[in-house]
């Protein structure tokens, strides 16, 4: 793809302020303020939740990259595992056992062609085995038994075992050639626990220990012989590390006894950086990586062995929030459909000082709100969620104070509201989405003051009940299709806590609860589909501006809000979304604010002298 220096060349643009529309890495001169000035985009370097382990475990070998990984072996409850699990970027499956079950171990290879070697076993043990995608083959052992070693190595046919610990801490490095080892050239300082990147011809290792002293010494392999080079900036034992020579990454350890890191350190081929942490701290975690730009960590040690996995990403687009025109009559706990340029909004509870119950629609054209076609029945606490269309949707459930729920559902065709077949459960506070007024889901609320876990599909014409949510709750929203949905959040008094992180995935037939949102929160909405989508503000308390990305396997957190949309209406995509309307203070504080989300965003400089 052409950069703007390649259409427009080396021309700098004179314009009396910012340029709205500049291109990314465009030079121009602001001549309102006399400034030399340049756009690029904005990127985050984070770790998100990934799916847990099957076996929670420490003290585990780590191969692969971050879509296609390996956590081989470890030690728990049972002391000594055999265990093997194989990540997809997605989940972890269980597959063939070690021959010789053992923690400590060293690896290098992929999720195809992994070696392991060395290890306790009762004893340290000398013994190599090979995985070929599905089986272990024991093959020739180390000349040298030993365990916390480390592996250099870009598949089962060649790689370095590097350091670890015999009758003593020891720097022996042996060179396996696809049927033996070889010793070759020592580190330049031995050491155990230490980390590992890179390929038999060019390798690095940092990290480790000669306890009591932890190191933060880092070597660099040429093919023949170590050198030392820049250290890491905290010294550590028992962390993760991958990557390659020159673009690695250095997480989690401890730098003394109980003192666990989550500290990430990002090395560019000269020299570390410390840049975001790790979500848990940990030791003896399992690593996988291509570079410094992605990452697995999983399983290890906090105050017990874990499951945990988090994956690493840097440099992603980071999106922003911008402030839009305000709807026309501001409210709250109202419906929602539509895209970021075409939606409507309906129902809800007006403002102060009256609170009245809406029946009002107001549709948005991407630039400004118009009022259209009342709903038949005004009502508050109707259907949460993403509809996707803002021609053809569905308003269904919610309340007129007081109440135990309403049945009613309408049908929108793009200019007005007509009556359909009730709802079998009446109630308020509930969940729906769908692509249009044809396909819908409705599920949880609250009849009376009872939290619900009943979902009811739509087919165009009556409301049928099918599999119920694991989790009954009540304000969360729902994003998706009626046959791939994903719900989040909410709020059940009992059994405690009252607020929700859960977040649930439904296929056509049946629930299942995936990674929990970072923040539990209710009053919350939502945009986007079932494996990718956007939870938006709601409440904490107090009323939140935080928003949070999902990926298909778990949420990170992302841009904040420029105002709190709590109890407000939320549509659109996981890229391109809006938000409006709720409260943005005390919980009945309505407002008629709307804000526009982009999934990238980009900054303005000043050239310096």
């Amino acid at each position: 793809m052409a950069t703007y220096k390649d259409i427009v060349g080396t021309a700098v643009r004179n314009n009396a302020g910012n340029i709205p529309t500049a291109e990314t890495g465009q030079i121009f001169f602001d001549s309102t303020n006399v400034d030399f000035k340049y756009q690029f985009p904005n990127t985050l370097s984070s770790w998100r939740t990934g799916n847990s382990l099957n076996t929670a475990r420490y003290n585990i070998a780590g191969t692969g990259i971050q879509t296609a990984a390996l956590a081989i072996g470890g030690t728990a409850t049972a002391p000594v595992l055999g265990n093997t699990e194989s990540y997809n970027g997605t989940n972890w499956t269980e597959v063939n056992d070690l021959n010789t079950a053992r923690y400590n171990l060293g690896g290098f290879g992929t999720y195809t062609s992994t070696l392991v070697f060395g290890g306790y076993s009762a004893p340290a043990v000398a013994s190599t085995e090979s995985w070929n995608g599905s089986n272990w083959t024991e093959v020739n052992d180390l000349n040298t038994a030993r365990a916390a070693t480390r592996g250099v190595g870009a598949d089962n046919t060649s790689g370095l075992a590097v350091g670890g610990y015999s009758t003593a801490v020891v720097g022996i490095n042996e060179s396996w050639n696809g049927s033996s080892w070889t010793e070759v050239a020592d580190l330049n300082n031995g050491r155990d626990n230490l980390a590992s990147a890179g390929i038999i011809t060019a390798g690095l290792v940092f990290g480790g220990a000669d306890m009591p002293t932890r190191d933060a010494n880092t070597e660099s392999w040429n093919g023949s012989a170590w050198t030392e080079v820049n250290d890491l900036n905290t010294a550590r034992r028992q962390l993760g590390g991958s990557g390659t020579q020159t673009s690695a990454l250095a997480y989690a350890g401890e730098s003394a006894p109980t003192a666990l890191l989550a500290l990430t350190e990002s090395w560019n081929g000269t020299s570390w950086t410390e840049t975001t942490d790790l979500g848990t701290a940990r030791l003896g975690l399992a690593s996988a990586g291509a570079d410094s730009t992605s990452a697995l960590a999983s399983g290890g040690y906090t105050s017990t062995q874990v499951t945990a996995t988090e994956e690493w990403t840097a440099n992603a687009p980071v999106g922003a929030w911008s402030t839009d025109a305000n709807m026309n009559t501001g409210r709250g706990i109202l419906g929602s459909a539509g895209t970021y340029t075409a939606a409507i909004g309906y129902g809800g509870l007006g403002n102060q000082p009256n609170y009245t119950v809406e029946a009002k629609t107001e549709s948005y054209n991407g630039s400004s709100w118009t009022e259209v076609n009342d709903l038949n029945t005004a009502r508050t606490a109707l259907n949460i969620g993403a509809q996707q269309s803002s021609t053809s949707a569905l308003a269904f459930g919610g309340e007129v104070p007081p109440g135990s729920g309403r049945t009613e559902t309408e049908q929108w065709n793009g200019s007005s509201w007509t009556e359909v077949n009730d709802l079998n459960t009446g109630r308020y506070s509930l969940a729906g989405t769908g692509a249009d007024n044809t396909a819908c889901l409705a599920s949880g609320g609250v009849v009376s003051t009872t939290y619900q876990s009943i979902t009811e599909s739509w087919n165009g014409s009556s409301w049928t009940e099918v599999a119920d949510l694991n989790s009954a709750r009540a304000e969360f929203p729902l994003v998706g299709t009626y046959t791939a949905a994903l719900g989040f959040g909410g709020r059940n008094p009992s059994p405690s806590p009252i607020l929700r992180a859960v977040t649930e995935s439904w296929n056509g037939s049946s629930w299942t609860e995936l990674n929990d949102l970072n923040t539990a929160r209710r009053t919350l909405s939502g945009s986007g589909t079932q494996p990718s989508a956007l939870a938006i503000s709601g409440t904490v308390p107090p009323i939140s501006v935080k928003t949070e990305e999902w990926n298909g396997a778990s949420w990170v957190e992302t841009s904040d809000l420029n105002v709190g949309h709590a109890s407000g209406a939320g549509c659109g995509t996981s890229t391109n979304a809006i938000a409006f309307a709720g409260s943005p203070g005390s919980p009945l504080d309505y407002g008629a604010h709307t804000e526009v989300w982009s999934g990238s965003s980009t900054a303005i400089k000043v050239l310096t002298d």
